[in-house]
């Protein structure tokens, strides 16, 4: 037996009473009642029907929300818009017939007016236009007068309506019975308009000619007449009847005949630029081969050019003159003479060129290195300088050449075999013009090795274009190697002694270039560099409790990271660890020989260097200065300020930088802090040592004011700069040092009094005073009902609308929840429904299944029986 399906919420809903029976049952019937009756107000609602509004509710809700819920996410939804199909009062015959009438009626709309009915047939004169024959050989009137397109009436009523008929009876004359008696034939008429037509046009194309003639005629009549009367008046009015030109007529005139402007050429691409440049490279590089080798040519002997059958010898034209006019003046041969001086300077300077070729190729190659010195921001244009200075000794030697061969025949032609030796050694004491990426660091290192600075910049920018990534595709890595080994080359030359900072600096824009072209390669490059040093700190603070400052290579890996890398962003992923690795090095490294004192300048100057353009505060920078300047104190009693580590008050390193010998005050000179003291290893004499100290201190108050500019618009900045100003005034004698370093010592002291004002106190935000309060009431007139008066009008009637409107929103709001409260139930009953159905399909399945297992185990049973 089936099991009784349970009342679910839908079949609740279907199963309510109709409305009726609500309002017959007294119990549905809810009275509002009141506790106290208020003469002349109105009460609404005494009596209420709950069921009633609630199924009203329920029925609009079902036919307008459920509707709309059904058919969400629907797009196909069928509309019967079929006429009276839903209209119960028509019967079908009504309906039959009224969809005829309509039907009918579309059919004779105004688009329809036009449309010719089958069953009709149109006529003309008694004749059907259906039989009327097409005639394919109409005539078209090729006359260009005013009646052109235009035909007769006799040709439109024959071609277009077929009315021969009546065409034969207006045609026809008294005199002309017989022709009236045989009619012609549609052919013949045809032919006769057509001789009627071709007489027509023959006739207006005379009278054109004429016409022509005519007009002819009167013009020459005309010309003659004119210049009868032109000749009538007198010069002298003609003059005064022509109007001057005026300033603005002048203007535009000149402004007519100005030089346009000229469209310029396109600009080339960068892969553009970098083809020609390799091109141009390769070129020069097989003339320096050719010239190696000692194959020269022959300029004398001009090799015949390839003319073809069709050439005109249009681009002939005359070089020179070989026997030129002669020129007599007083009996003398001017012209010979001017020539036989200008053969005898000839003369002299291809001796001159033969004589010192050598010294010229040398002479070219230096002028090219020196140009490639003068600029370090544009490489290009240094090996343009290079390439076309060259190029233009080679084409001067050549035209000095064929001057000689052409001023004097009796001298070879060809270069003797000294000069051919002397330019084969100078081809191979020359630097090629094209290089092949190195693939490893040892071969980067034979290729620069032994060379002056200028050849290396100028062998690494001939790398860089001629093996362009745009050139090749697999000139990207290789370049991206390049950079490795020249992050690793420069490391090396910095730890050579003495370090080699010329070629540093030369080969900085190099790397400037790479690492433009690739970011990554670079960034990687250079934080593993980074991660190096930092590692090394970290295990000598491990091993040893404190550490050493780095060596130089390490600080100007650093210099040349704030010189590949944007210093001024909020975040950079090497420029920030590098600020971090800089503070460790200038608070954890202890400082305790001179060559540490130059090393930190060093660092301090590189911090300054970083945050120049964010001027982000660095509190290390000014605690390391006010250590090193009281490294200069003689006297380290009373201090008024405190030194924070790694410098210490009172100890064996805490007077490094005290002058000892005065009188190497007077021969101390101003410069700049020497890049060999950060090596350290070479002993060096006490007036040396004296001349370092004060270099020291010149460089320690050159920071401080830096810093002071630095940081003059930081509100803290007189807490910031109050401890430097305090060792300076009282701590630090200034007498006995040189007069150039108390200018740059009382420089400093005006930057720091050239503070912003001070702060100004604390106080309490000023606020209005609160009134005290009256002690006579206010008084409102209020009515019965609780509503004020004495308000005007507008505020009576906005207090109206702000009630409204809050009515409104209440029964807004109590309508969308019972809307939700509604697709709720729905929604609910739904997915009890689903539900339902599948637990039924679920034990059906199962209820098979079972049968199924319990009929495989009764035959396996029978199965082992038998």
């Amino acid at each position: 037996m089936g099991k009784v399906q349970k009342k679910t919420a839908s079949n609740k809903i279907r199963k309510k009473k109709p409305a009726r029976d609500i309002k017959s049952n007294p119990f549905e019937v809810k009275i509002n009642k009141q506790k106290f009756d208020i003469l002349g107000r109105k009460t609404k609602h005494d009596r209420g029907l709950p069921g009633v509004s609630r199924s009203k509710s329920i029925k609009r809700r079902t036919e307008t929300l459920l509707k709309e819920y059904k058919n969400l996410g629907k797009s196909n939804t069928f509309i019967d818009k079929r006429f009276g199909e839903y209209n119960a009062e028509l019967t079908e015959d009504q309906k039959m017939a009224k969809r005829f009438s309509l039907e009918r009626q579309r059919l004779h709309t105004k688009k329809s007016v036009y449309n010719l009915n089958e069953e009709e047939e149109l006529t003309h004169y008694g004749q059907s236009l259906a039989d009327v024959e097409n005639f394919n050989d109409r005539p078209d009137s090729d006359s260009e007068t005013e009646e052109k397109g235009k035909l007769s009436a006799e040709f439109t009523a024959v071609a277009h309506f077929g009315g021969g008929g009546l065409l034969q009876k207006k045609a026809s004359k008294p005199g002309e019975e017989e022709e009236a008696q045989k009619p012609k034939s549609r052919r013949e008429l045809i032919e006769q308009l057509i001789v009627k037509s071709k007489k027509e046009k023959h006739e207006r194309q005379v009278q054109r000619d004429m016409a022509q003639e005519l007009t002819e005629k009167l013009d020459k009549d005309w010309k003659e007449i004119h210049s009868l009367l032109a000749h009538q008046g007198p010069k002298t009015e003609q003059v005064e009847k022509k109007p001057k030109a005026g300033d603005y007529d002048i203007i535009v005139r000149e402004l007519f005949f100005d030089v346009k402007a000229q469209p310029s050429d396109r600009l080339k691409t960068k892969e553009e630029l970098a083809k020609e440049e390799q091109e141009r490279l390769q070129k020069l590089e097989m003339e320096r081969l050719r010239r190696m080798r000692g194959d020269f040519e022959d300029k004398s002997k001009k090799t015949p050019k390839h003319m073809s059958a069709d050439d005109l010898n249009d681009g002939f034209f005359l070089e020179k003159i070989d026997n030129p006019c002669l020129v007599y003046k007083d009996g003398k041969l001017e012209q010979q003479d001017d020539e036989a001086e200008e053969l005898g300077d000839e003369h002299e300077e291809e001796n001159r060129e033969d004589e010192d070729s050598d010294e010229d190729e040398d002479e070219e190659e230096n002028q090219s290195e020196e140009s490639d010195e003068d600029d370090h921001s544009d490489l290009g244009d240094d090996s343009h300088l290079d390439q076309d200075s060259e190029s233009e000794g080679e084409h001067n030697e050549g035209a000095g050449e064929k001057k000689a061969v052409e001023s004097s025949p009796k001298k070879e032609k060809a270069p003797s075999e000294e000069a051919r030796q002397a330019m084969m050694v100078a081809a191979k004491t020359q630097l090629p013009f094209t290089f092949s990426v190195p693939e490893s660091y040892e071969e980067l290192q034979s290729l620069l090795a032994r060379q002056e600075t200028e050849k290396q910049c100028l062998i690494v920018e001939r790398i860089q274009k001629c093996n362009h990534p745009s050139l090749s595709a697999g000139n990207k890595p290789k370049l991206e190697n390049l950079f490795g080994f020249l992050w690793t080359y420069i490391g090396e030359l910095a730890t050579r002694q003495p370090a080699e900072l010329k070629t540093i600096d030369r080969m900085v824009p190099q790397l400037y270039d790479l690492s433009q072209m690739f970011p990554e390669a670079a960034l990687s490059f250079a934080q593993s560099t980074l991660r190096q040093s930092v590692q090394e700190l970290e295990d000598q603070l491990q091993t040893k409790g404190r550490a050493t400052f780095p060596k130089l290579d390490k600080l100007l890996y650093i210099k040349i990271t704030g010189a590949l890398f944007p210093t001024s962003d909020y975040r950079h992923a090497v420029v920030t660890p590098t600020l971090v690795h800089l503070s460790q090095i200038v608070t954890k490294c202890s400082v305790t020989s001179l060559r540490e004192v130059a090393a930190g300048l060093f660092t301090c100057c590189l911090f300054l260097d970083f945050v120049s353009f964010s001027k982000r505060f660095i509190p290390e920078v000014i605690s390391f200065l006010l250590g090193i300047l009281h490294l200069a104190v003689p006297c380290k009693d009373a201090l008024g300020y405190t030194v924070i580590p790694p410098f210490k008050a009172v100890g064996k390193c805490s007077s490094l930088l005290v002058l000892q010998d005065k009188k190497a005050a007077d021969s101390w000179e101003m410069k700049p802090l020497p890049m060999s003291w950060m090596h350290g290893m070479k002993q060096r004499d006490e007036l040396e040592v004296a001349h370092f100290k004060l270099t020291s201190l010149a460089m320690c108050f050159n920071l401080c004011k830096k810093s002071c500019q630095l940081y003059r618009e930081l509100p803290a900045f007189p807490e910031i700069i109050r401890p430097l100003e305090v060792l300076l005034t009282t701590h630090l004698p200034m007498n006995d040092y040189p007069p150039k370093l108390q200018e740059l010592y009382q420089e400093v002291l005006q930057e720091m009094k050239d503070r912003p004002s001070c702060y100004q106190t604390l106080a309490f935000e000023k606020k209005k005073p609160v009134s005290l309060k009256f002690f006579t009431p206010k008084i409102v007139e209020v009515t019965d009902y609780g509503r004020k008066r004495g308000s005007s009008q507008q505020e009576m009637e906005r207090m109206r609308l702000v009630h409204k409107h809050k009515r409104e929103f209440k029964g807004a709001i109590r309508e969308i929840r019972k809307d939700a409260q509604f697709l709720a139930r729905h929604k609910f009953s739904d997915i009890m429904e689903r539900d339902s159905e599948r637990k039924q399909k679920v034990k059906m399945l199962m209820s098979s299944l079972a049968t199924q297992e319990g009929e495989w185990k009764a035959m396996r049973r029978k199965k082992r029986k038998i």
